[in-house]
């Protein structure tokens, strides 16, 4: 199995993982257990695959819904040994933004050949999936935390697309979009990194506006 195929099935099962966590923290039974699994895993796949207008990924493999499913029931039974498991969702989360952001932009950069597209595709699988379990589970939503996420997802996504265009081993610009990537994230979630936030300012008042 190739590098890029392997961090394809590794974010999946990751990502599953995370939703399937959200789930046990709303005490879901296993049909939500399944469902929020399902959705985090290939939610940002299916989103990249829809924009490039390909074939959904895991329509013609079952193998995706396969680990979801799995993964699911897994977690189901296990969750409760968890002590933490925001924390776990959190640290696994940074690990599949860290493994679709290569394999989104691997696939971007492959159907289109263009870098800039790479890179974009790469940032909206790494995101999307997450932002969608947020979303159902009510959970905080990773975009309003301020610690950095997706620039994680472009910053790996950039570094693989920067190696492979210079002609790397896309085993070594795959590695080091996910290191790049994981490392970005896992500093914001251990440091809290983060950029200076907008600041407000008062509008003007309506007899001010010339």
């Amino acid at each position: 199995m190739n590098p890029i195929a392997l961090l394809d099935y590794a974010g999946v099962a990751v990502f599953a993982a995370t939703g399937a966590l959200a789930a046990s923290r709303k005490q879901l039974d296993i049909i939500g257990f399944l469902f929020l699994a399902s959705v985090t895993g290939i939610g940002g796949g299916t989103f990249r695959d829809l924009i490039l207008n390909v074939p959904v990924f895991w329509v013609g493999n079952r193998d995706y819904v396969l680990i979801c499913a799995v993964v699911a029931v897994v977690v189901f039974f296990t969750a409760h040994r968890v002590e933490s498991r925001y924390k776990l969702l959190l640290w696994l989360d940074a690990i599949g933004l860290a493994a679709f952001s290569v394999m989104g932009a691997a696939k971007g950069l492959a159907i289109t050949g263009s870098p800039a597209v790479s890179v974009i595709t790469g940032m909206l699988t790494a995101t999307f999936g997450g932002i969608l379990r947020d979303l159902l589970a009510g959970e905080p939503s990773v975009l309003l935390k301020p610690e950095i996420y997706v620039t994680a997802a472009l910053v790996g996504a950039a570094i693989f697309t920067a190696g492979d265009v210079a002609g790397l081993p896309q085993i070594v610009s795959g590695w080091a979009g996910f290191a790049t990537a994981f490392a970005v994230r896992g500093g914001a979630l251990r440091f809290g990194w983060a950029f200076p936030p907008y600041k407000s300012r008062p509008g003007r008042r309506p007899e001010d506006i010339p």
